[in-house]
């Protein structure tokens, strides 16, 4: 997700930054911009070196093919998206389920965009789906994890992807539009209806 007020230079005639590094964590990190800038088959060794600021040499003497460097920057990407997952954080309560929503977006928003691009890429190469069902599989389970803590009780399949769907979209409309006082907004009003959901279950539990 991000900022949709960049710089005139950051679109069409960018000035390409020069001091990223050359190692290969930082050609990587490179590729995830290419990639959230333009899509993935703008993804070449040209493309990378000069979001880099390196030599096209040194990005082939790195991954060798060109399918070599999308395997490696999609898995750079799940990883580094996983780490900052927002569902991992809180304490377990609805006051504060997913409470870091906005702040990943306004941080990371050329990962957030690159797993867009990956997962409309993925229904013309099927060869990608693996990954990213991988991916979404651990955004599955962490959502129906923290919302049965939330609720202090099992939560079924239906629930948890309704709730996850919500907050999918609001990452997408924040990577889109800005506006991450909404995003703090919609997330205020589903952290009270959550509150209300388990205030019902404590109120009238299911009959064992």
């Amino acid at each position: 997700m991000s900022d949709p007020a960049r710089p005139a230079d950051e679109c069409g005639s960018r000035k390409r930054v020069t001091n990223y590094g050359t190692g290969r964590t930082a050609l990587l990190d490179a590729a995830v911009r290419v990639v959230a800038r333009g899509g993935l088959r703008k993804l070449t060794y040209r493309a990378v070196a000069e979001e880099a600021g390196v030599t096209h040499g040194l990005v082939v003497h790195h991954f060798g093919s060109r399918d070599a460097l999308i395997e490696e920057s999609v898995n750079h990407a799940i990883r580094s998206s996983l780490r900052v997952n927002a569902l991992n954080t809180g304490t377990g309560t609805a006051r504060d389920f997913a409470a870091d929503l906005g702040a990943m977006v306004a941080s990371g928003p050329d990962v957030q965009a690159f797993q867009y691009e990956l997962l409309l890429e993925a229904r013309r190469r099927p060869e990608l789906m693996p990954q990213l069902r991988a991916l979404y599989e651990e955004y599955f389970d962490a959502a129906q994890r923290e919302l049965s803590r939330a609720l202090a009780r099992p939560v079924e399949r239906g629930l948890s992807r309704l709730v996850f769907a919500a907050l999918e979209g609001l990452v997408l409309h924040q990577l889109v539009f800005g506006e991450r006082e909404v995003t703090e907004e919609a997330l205020t009003e589903l952290r009270a209806l959550l509150a209300r959901l388990s205030d019902e279950d404590t109120d009238h539990p299911a009959e064992g």
